[in-house]
């Protein structure tokens, strides 16, 4: 009779934290969901990006290397002050800074009142690509993976450079390409 009681014992152990765990999961969806680390808006689902989605100067890709990029119809001083924002980021990143490059992705073209040497500079030659942009807050920074997705955004206008930074550090620390 104790054979009996200690199996069911030692059956209860093992699969009662599954079975809490199951109910709790599905009892409850949105908790993990709801719940992350980040500052940054995760994008739902990324924004896959082309080869052809995006007309780059000079011969700078998006393959390879984190990408913090402004996206904007044209610059202007909002731009510059986004831009600004951008690069103490990327240099406060310190050690790491080599593996994120800055971009500014513009709809007419054009290019920051400032000269900036390390500033990569696109326009949007995707209507698709457009289109996907459009439904996220305008003049938002973007974060862009090493194989090209939109994957986080930042609103400019209330951006906390210590937040991104956390967001960056932390990403950077768990990223084994870029």
């Amino acid at each position: 009779m104790t054979f009996k009681k200690e199996f069911w014992a030692l059956l209860s152990i093992f699969l009662l934290p599954i079975g809490l765990g199951t109910l709790f999961f599905y009892l409850n969806p949105t908790y993990f969901s709801q719940n992350t680390v980040n500052y940054g808006e995760l994008i739902t689902p990324v924004i896959v990006t082309e080869k052809s989605d995006l007309d780059i100067k000079g011969d700078a890709s998006l393959q390879g290397v984190w990408t913090l990029a402004y996206v904007t119809d044209s610059c202007d001083s909002l731009c510059n002050q986004a831009i600004a924002d951008v690069k103490t980021i990327r240099t406060l990143i310190n050690m790491d800074m080599r593996r994120i490059q800055r971009m500014l992705i513009t709809n007419d073209g054009s290019a920051p009142s400032v000269e900036d040497e390390k500033l990569i500079l696109a326009s949007i030659t995707s209507d698709k690509l457009l289109g996907q942009l459009s439904r996220l807050p305008e003049n938002s920074i973007f974060l862009i993976d090493p194989i090209g997705n939109f994957m986080l955004y930042y609103d400019p206008k209330d951006i906390n450079i210590k937040f991104v930074l956390k967001d960056l550090k932390r990403l950077l620390k768990y990223s084994r390409i870029g």
